[in-house]
């Protein structure tokens, strides 16, 4: 035989014994990387990887991860999965050097059936700049209350310290209730509205601002500007932990709601352990014959091209 026959018929046995074999690859198939963040459980990239309530959630676009949710999409500025917490950052966000107005940022709003697994940490503080008189923020509390607070050391009357207020004249800083108008920033925290949107709330813009330790003295000016959202898996965390002791991947069902756990090319909805003996069986049985079969073929294919056919016949017989 030819060299090159010799190369084809190892290169059949190769492909053919790497679709045969059972695999446990699917921390390969799952786990991914965009620019240099790591995305890995509970989110993916991919369909059917990660858990179900976290589908559909990020894309990686030019290397730029990007986080999408009904208020508009945000780029995701790191993942800490010790702490389960994203940092996100919304372009048309005031921070201490510039304050945009218009009502052009994306604010904060999720999913109502996202809502379980994700929101704003709670030393996260929205700064609503620029809210009408008529804005729910001061009608639509009980007792008419000013909702706008201290959160976690963070208020507008530091953030008022800001050079970018230098370049907004005659805002108006504190006010009253409804005496000379509502304040030009009202800080609150997400727990206490819900939802941060602008055209709702009838605001012209906003901050968000986030606190990862003790606040330095530089006030506002040393703030992390960014919106911190704090995500957990609350249901069936068990099944994902077995599933990884297994050597499995944690992934979800066509419908988009059951969990599964992947096993390479075999999928489980306990563990990979319960797959590998029925794959084993079925590998020694039904693969066994599809091999056999295979290998009569190329035997033949190999005969018929390449010997005399008397010799052909005597292998025959």
């Amino acid at each position: 035989m030819s060299g090159s026959t010799t190369m084809l018929i190892l290169s059949f046995l190769y492909l053919l014994f790497s679709a045969l074999i059972p695999s446990n690859s699917g921390n390969a198939t799952c786990r991914s990387y965009c620019g240099n963040l790591t995305i890995d459980y509970p989110f993916a990239l991919h369909s059917g990887c990660g858990h179900p309530g976290f589908r559909e959630l990020l894309y990686c676009i030019n290397d730029v991860l990007m986080f999408h949710i009904s208020s508009g999409s945000y780029r995701v500025l790191d993942i800490d999965y010790a702490y389960q917490a994203l940092t996100l950052h919304d372009p048309h966000m005031s921070t201490c050097d510039n304050i945009v107005l218009g009502a052009k940022g994306n604010g904060f709003s999720i999913e109502q059936w996202r809502s379980p697994y994700m929101n704003p940490t709670a030393d996260n503080v929205f700064m609503l700049i620029g809210c009408s008189a008529q804005s729910p923020l001061f009608q639509g509390f009980p007792g008419k209350h000013l909702p706008c607070r201290n959160v976690s050391g963070m208020s507008c009357e530091e953030y008022y310290g800001c050079p970018a207020w230098d370049l907004l004249g005659g805002h108006r800083k504190v006010g009253s209730m409804f005496g000379s108008g509502p304040p030009e920033c009202c800080a609150v925290p997400f727990e206490a509205i819900k939802a941060i949107n602008l055209t709702r709330l009838q605001c012209e813009g906003y901050s968000s601002a986030y606190s990862l330790a003790p606040l330095r003295l530089d006030g506002a000016n040393g703030w992390s500007y960014g919106i911190r959202v704090k995500y957990s898996v609350q249901e069936n965390d068990e099944f994902c932990r077995a599933c990884e002791a297994t050597g499995g991947t944690c992934g979800y069902g066509t419908d988009g709601i059951r969990q599964l756990c992947m096993c390479g090319k075999l999928n489980s909805t306990s563990n990979c352990d319960s797959v590998k003996s029925s794959s084993t069986r079925t590998y020694s049985v039904v693969d066994s014959y599809t091999l056999i079969g295979s290998l009569v073929c190329l035997l033949a294919w190999i005969t018929k091209n390449h010997y005399p056919s008397p010799y052909v016949m005597h292998l025959i017989m």
